[in-house]
């Protein structure tokens, strides 16, 4: 059953916030790598190229967990892990130039290398964990 994110932390896939995607590698170790992310209902969406560690990563198991941490408070972070299932369909590459301009400031995606396929993945929360400490601005750096 899907978990929804909570409407208090909702405003971090707004602000340029990254997150850090844990997958799990075929030998069982796992992986952290920073993504772009963006929220669709109580799904989060990521985008990955074709044969990456990614996208190897869920296709050989699709657990995942993620943390999204508030650029302005780093005492404040989102908290997900559930499954990643891959969104058929040619919205990838849109997708992309959509967190281009939220995290390049700029209208498409430039470093897309030749004969790169995009991919976007749905993840769909089994558990949810929000945390703020209060009134952290003046422990921020």
């Amino acid at each position: 059953m899907s978990k929804s994110i909570p409407n208090e932390f909702r405003d971090l896939f707004a602000k340029r916030a990254y997150a850090s995607l844990g997958t799990l590698r075929s030998d069982g170790w796992p992986q952290v790598t920073p993504v772009w992310c963006d929220v669709d209902g109580d799904s989060v969406i990521i985008n990955a190229a074709k044969g990456r560690h990614q996208d190897n990563n869920i296709h050989n198991d699709a657990r995942v967990a993620m943390i999204i941490m508030d650029p302005g408070n780093p005492y404040r972070y989102l908290e997900i892990r559930g499954r990643a299932v891959e969104v058929p369909g040619p919205l990838a590459d849109a997708h992309l130039d959509r967190m281009a301009k939220k995290y390049l400031g700029t209208e498409t995606y430039t470093y897309k290398q030749a004969g790169e396929v995009r991919v976007m993945y749905k993840i769909q929360a089994e558990r949810v964990n929000g945390f703020s400490f209060p009134h952290a601005e003046h422990l921020s750096p």
